[in-house]
């Protein structure tokens, strides 16, 4: 196992710059995601830590060693492809052994690893077949345990789930964690799917346009995110943004939309007068989860709710919940209520903001303020 570092690493493809003085450390033996949207330089990023891409200027180090000039063969690292990457005239036993032959290990060596492989993935019925005999999940099992038999000291793995069906991508993220579990070797794992990264990383790197907007555990990214791009990036759904006005009338504090004007806990207040927001434009952001109904807020007995009356757009029934959409101003706003309330289209709807939970971005740099 091993650390992989980066310092100060961009990558340029000619006057694009995919990855822009990036600085990561990733610890031995941690799950590290990547996330962004396409083209936010996170592939680019995996392919540099492989070699497979030669970073334009920087340092990378996989252990302790500088791996600048070192061709990918001899990192001692293991890929994981998105479209499996199987070679399809052979059965999967040759499959996963084809690295190791090349390397000429032992015969019994060979047997050995491939067979302790399979057992943890579940493939030793499946050894003799071909791989257009199995199906999506098969495949990506035997991608896996490809790159588990080289013993590397790092895996990179490339959006490895996005070609299953939803049901097969929930079922092998958890086979993901636990085989991350029992082997702790230094996995970097890229993906654009927010919720695969909030339930596989031990942290999450947000990217985008190349450059790293936030690194942290994923509660701490979903809970503090650092701008706007990362608060709108993390959560599903993502939360709803809403041009306001801050102002003070006497002792207490209040953001005003066209739509709507709450009052702000006295703290949240008082930190925006410290640092100048006061008569000032700024964009809220709330979570959908953060909007209450009038029957919930009984349930909860929490003392900070604004109310705001909104009229449903359109409705999503989820089964355990319900999301109803409607608009303030131009943009679109989501609330999670219970599914326990019969809503319909038309309907004026009072909701209640948990003002504890709100957040405060300055209207030009869209940093986090609160």
């Amino acid at each position: 196992m091993a650390d992989v570092i980066l310092k100060n690493v961009t990558k340029k493809f000619g006057n694009v710059i995919a990855v822009n003085n990036s600085n990561l450390h990733v610890l031995d033996g941690e799950f590290l995601v990547l996330l962004g949207p396409s083209g936010c330089g996170k592939t680019t990023t995996l392919r540099l830590i492989a070699g497979l891409e030669e970073p334009t200027s920087g340092e990378i180090y996989i252990g302790d060693k500088l791996v600048n000039d070192v061709p990918p063969k001899d990192r001692n690292i293991a890929m994981v492809f998105q479209n499996y990457a199987l070679y399809p005239h052979m059965n999967v036993y040759q499959n996963i052994s084809f690295g190791l032959r090349l390397r000429k290990f032992p015969k019994d060596e060979i047997d050995r690893r491939v067979k302790q492989a399979a057992a943890m993935l579940g493939l030793e019925n499946l050894l003799d077949r071909k791989p257009k005999e199995l199906s999506g999940g098969q495949r990506q099992r035997v991608a896996l345990a490809r790159a588990i038999v080289r013993d590397p000291q790092v895996y990179l793995m490339d959006e490895p789930l996005s070609n299953l069906d939803a049901k097969l991508r929930v079922q092998t993220r958890g086979e993901l964690i636990k085989l991350h579990k029992r082997l702790g070797v230094t996995t970097i794992y890229v993906t654009h799917d927010q919720v695969e990264a909030m339930t596989l990383g031990d942290r999450i790197v947000v990217m985008n346009k190349g450059v790293i907007q936030q690194v942290g555990k994923p509660k701490e990214v979903y809970d503090n995110p650092v701008n706007k791009f990362v608060a709108g990036f993390v959560g599903t759904p993502p939360m709803n943004f809403i041009d306001v006005k801050i102002s003070k009338e006497g002792n207490d504090y209040f953001a005003t939309s066209e739509h709507f004007k709450i009052k702000l806990l006295p703290e949240q207040g008082k930190k925006l007068e410290e640092v100048g927001y006061i008569g000032k434009d700024m964009i809220m952001g709330i979570r959908p989860k953060d909007f209450y109904d009038e029957p919930e807020i009984g349930q909860t007995g929490k003392e900070r709710m604004e109310p705001i009356t909104i009229t449903v757009d359109f409705i999503e029934m989820m089964g355990s919940e319900t999301f109803i959409h409607f608009k303030l101003g131009d943009s679109v706003s989501v609330a999670r209520v219970s599914a326990a309330r019969d809503y319909s289209i038309g309907d004026n709807v009072k909701l209640y903001i948990d003002i504890r939970y709100i957040h405060l971005f300055d209207k030009e740099t869209e940093k986090t303020v609160i």
